[in-house]
């Protein structure tokens, strides 16, 4: 699997209309974030996106237009039930120079949620008109739960993949065979716990990203009384001991937390390591929140090719998640 700052031939997107995630009240906000979205990915590459049918296309399309962002974005006919193509979406990985999908099982993150379950069907729905070869290694996995730097390395936690909700028959050596297997992952780091408020059991992607194949920011949460606290200094210290995938020390960098975010339903799970690495820019997750400024320095410092442009994301993580949940690359 390359990493995600190689480059991309696209990105993939569903369009956002689940009311149980985002209610009439917080719905338009996220679609000017999708609009934002698609308008910076644009610039760099092409922006696939997922549309139920003619009258959602039609509709999309409009609000495109408005906007004057046509250029790279194609509309797709493919019904889903919500917007998480990180977790159902297709896993782009190569083989030699050949680039095929991984297909793993979705089980909505573990059976929480019945009505998202056909969710399991969109690679299938979209991979018969794309021509690449589908792989299916056979377990349940979401791409959420794994980052990697391209080199044979990949992150994950422990109370994600191994969480008896996925794979129940599963050890953990088996586990890092099919990542071994299907994503080319001869090293694999565990790290233990995810952030409050994450119904995913865990996803890495709040927690830890590769920005190089030796560097990873990983999220430090700077109060000792707020609840991510404990976990995240065990998962930063772990990082700190962890060595690459040819025995090599990691650079571990401190990655500051936006603080505690609420809804009626509980605490969100705001972090900025939710961000997405595209061609010509990377789209940072932003909470209104002092913090917002670091984390955007520090992404640019490792990003100097790339824009680094801050999104607010208070209305799309009212659904319990951010930009790369809900974005997923495909390599050239």
């Amino acid at each position: 699997m390359p990493a995600e700052w190689e480059p991309h031939e696209a990105t993939w997107l569903a369009w956002p209309k689940n009311p149980e995630s985002f209610p009439a009240s917080i719905l338009p906000d996220v679609e000017r974030i999708y609009l934002r979205m698609i308008a910076v990915l644009s610039i760099g590459e092409k922006v696939n996106v997922l549309v139920d049918d003619d009258v959602s296309e039609e509709r999309v399309a409009g609000l495109l237009d408005e906007q004057g962002i046509r250029r790279n974005v194609i509309l797709h006919r493919v019904r889903t039930a919500d917007v998480w193509m990180r977790d159902y979406g297709p896993i782009f990985v190569k083989q030699g120079k050949k680039l095929k999908i991984t297909k793993w099982k979705y089980n909505a993150w573990g059976g929480k949620y019945d009505d998202l379950m056909r969710d399991d069907g969109v690679v299938d729905a979209l991979s018969g008109g794309l021509g690449f070869e589908v792989i299916r290694p056979g377990i349940v996995l979401e791409g959420g739960s794994i980052d990697v730097n391209g080199t044979g390395m990949l992150l994950t936690t422990e109370q994600c993949l191994l969480n008896p909700n996925r794979n129940p028959r599963m050890t953990k050596k088996q586990i890092e065979g099919r990542l071994s297997d299907y994503l080319g992952a001869t090293h694999v780091v565990w790290l233990k716990e995810g952030i409050a408020g994450d119904d995913t059991d865990g996803h890495v992607d709040d927690i830890a990203r590769f920005v190089d194949p030796s560097t990873v920011l990983c999220a430090v949460e700077e109060n000792p009384a707020d609840a991510n606290y404990e976990a995240l200094k065990l998962d930063f210290e772990l990082l700190q001991k962890s060595l690459d995938q040819d025995g090599e020390p990691l650079e571990v960098v401190p990655l500051p937390m936006p603080g505690p975010l609420n809804s009626p339903m509980g605490r969100l799970p705001a972090s900025y390591s939710n961000f997405y690495i595209g061609n010509a820019a990377v789209l940072l997750p932003v909470f209104n929140h002092k913090n917002d400024v670091r984390a955007q320095s520090l992404l640019e410092q490792y990003f100097p090719g790339r824009k680094v442009v801050p999104l607010d994301c208070r209305a799309l993580v009212y659904g319990l998640g951010a930009i790369h949940c809900v974005s997923q690359q495909q390599p050239l």
